[in-house]
């Protein structure tokens, strides 16, 4: 069996880089991955413009009585200079007239006859922004690479500019295999269960970026096995969940082989999921996950995430921190233990919830996974252990 953090590496090893660029308009950027900077197409403000409501003035000529003449309303540029003695009545977000360097806030106006009366002085620049105040032209506003929020959209726009490059997203397809799997609301049989990995993974997918055909489920006969194989042409991973094993009816890498699949290796010394397949297919690469749903979320997750993040020229990593155990553990074995466990409201680290790969609900409700080497001594309450923190996933995961 092949290390983890061996598996992992050759497997993002084959990946040579993020996958091609292309051009989107600017609304469809959320969540997208820029490939190329953000340069600014303008300065921003592009003039000098008044930050309230009031009157544009010269610092100097308060305190004192001012002649207002005109206004300027957000969008009107008015070039005439203002002068001496003079003040003319501005909006928020109107530009400032040539020689007016500070804006009087309506609110302290004195309004007189021909005009308005000021008692307090004023600083030049007083809710005044000055022009380029959030960014130059040519200045760049966002780096390769950068996965695209809403807020950055605000920037994008602002920069003038209404369409995007972006890294193509990863198109996946699912597939999983059993007799025995129905998809929910079918008629069951008494020795039948319910569909939940293709689901689930194409929800997964599609939260971490990606585009998902689910192919549903395929019956466990070799001739099946092929005859979908011979369907996925064109993706980036083909992912499938069920037959990876050594069972009789665990025919995934026989099926697939028959129709050009390059088997790298199979089995990695982890837990849930030692029954891994990794390969080559078709054009792009291949990832058989086991059947069992909380191994095939978990390899998803550890295994399939930075694959698609690499393709998209995001970081790989999963956020991981240390706590301090609640509980005793035995030692551990020559494989690599992801525990699911809850975070006690005192903080510390609960890992004693029953680990079947079945149960589905120990996931769900796990706010870390508890990462333990291979051959890792037994442990004590107490203990400092390093886990994966899923809550900063959100709602990826």
């Amino acid at each position: 069996m092949k290390d983890f953090d061996e598996a992992l590496s050759e497997i993002l090893d084959t990946i040579s880089g993020p996958l091609a660029a292309e051009q989107i308009a600017l609304p469809e950027a959320l969540g997208r991955v820029l490939s190329e900077p953000i340069v600014a197409r303008r300065t921003q403000p592009p003039l000098a413009v008044s930050a309230m409501d009031g009157y544009a003035v010269r610092a100097g000529d308060l305190p004192g009585s001012l002649k207002v003449t005109r206004e300027i309303a957000a969008g009107q540029y008015d070039e005439r200079a203002l002068e001496e003695g003079e003040a003319v009545r501005i909006f928020t977000g109107a530009p400032l007239p040539p020689e007016a360097d500070a804006i009087a806030i309506q609110e302290n106006a004195i309004v007189i006859e021909g005009g308005v009366r000021f008692e307090d002085s004023l600083d030049a620049g007083r809710y005044v922004r000055r022009a380029g105040l959030d960014f130059l032209k040519g200045s760049e506003l966002m780096p390769a690479g950068h996965l695209v929020r809403p807020r950055d959209i605000a920037v994008i726009a602002g920069g003038n500019h209404p369409w995007v490059k972006v890294h193509r997203r990863p198109r996946i397809a699912v597939v999983a295999t059993g007799d025995e799997i129905r998809a929910p609301g079918e008629p069951l049989g008494p020795a039948q269960i319910v569909s939940s990995n293709n689901i689930a993974l194409a929800a997964f997918i599609k939260a971490q970026g990606g585009e998902v055909t689910d192919f549903g489920t395929v019956g466990d006969s070799l001739s099946a096995v092929e005859d979908v194989a011979a369907q996925l042409s064109g993706f980036d991973i083909v992912v499938t969940t069920g037959g990876a094993s050594v069972g009789k009816h665990d025919l995934v890498a026989q099926g697939f082989g028959n129709r050009g699949l390059d088997l790298s290796f199979w089995k990695i010394a982890m837990r849930p999921g030692k029954p891994l397949i990794f390969g080559h297919f078709s054009s792009g690469l291949f990832l058989g996950l086991p059947g069992n749903p909380v191994s095939s979320l978990i390899l998803a997750l550890l295994v399939l995430r930075p694959m698609m993040r690499r393709m998209m020229s995001l970081p790989t990593d999963l956020p991981r921190t240390t706590g301090t155990l609640a509980h005793d553990l035995p030692a551990n074995d020559q494989r690599r233990d992801f525990l699911r466990a809850q975070r006690l409201p005192d903080g510390r680290i609960d890992a004693g919830a029953r680990q079947d790969s079945s149960m589905l609900t120990t996931l769900r409700s796990a706010d870390v996974l508890l990462d333990r080497p291979a051959f890792d001594g037994a442990l004590k309450a107490g203990d400092s252990v390093r886990v994966i923190d899923l809550n900063t996933l959100g709602a990826s995961f």
